[in-house]
């Protein structure tokens, strides 16, 4: 008995054509995918952009509110109504942006910095101990 050959003409067509069937397909779902992806962005910034947009609509309503924007002067702006009396007390502790002279703290460059200096300082000669020496 003769043997069959292991892989036959019809084998080796019907492997070529699948492979051509899955090369042809492979880049309609590369774009599948990658649109579909791109969908999913799109919907998180719309739902992102709606959630701004809702948030502004609530602050403007708030604004239009004439009880909020009283109340909002005479916190923000010690505003009184008229015949009111107001009083502002002034605390002890200062502001925390601000701080008097004596605070202030001597501000050291980065070491680069003054790296970077003290080699200017040699290349021009114009260093302090540069003076020093020809003074």
């Amino acid at each position: 008995m003769a043997k069959r050959p292991q892989l036959t003409g019809r084998a080796a067509v019907l492997a070529v054509v699948v492979c051509a069937i899955a090369m042809s397909l492979a880049y309609p779902i590369r774009e599948y995918v990658a649109q579909r992806r791109t969908i999913a962005q799109l919907q998180q910034e719309k739902a992102r952009e709606l959630a701004a947009i809702k948030d502004l609509d609530d602050r403007r309503k708030q604004l239009q509110d004439p009880g909020y924007i009283k109340r909002q002067a005479r916190e923000r702006l010690f505003y009184c109504d008229p015949g009111q009396k107001c009083y502002v007390v002034m605390g002890e502790q200062p502001s925390p942006g601000k701080g008097t002279a004596g605070e202030k703290k001597a501000v050291r460059p980065p070491w680069y910095q003054t790296l970077w200096e003290s080699v200017e300082a040699a290349d021009t000669g114009k260093g302090t101990k540069a003076a020093n020496a020809a003074g």
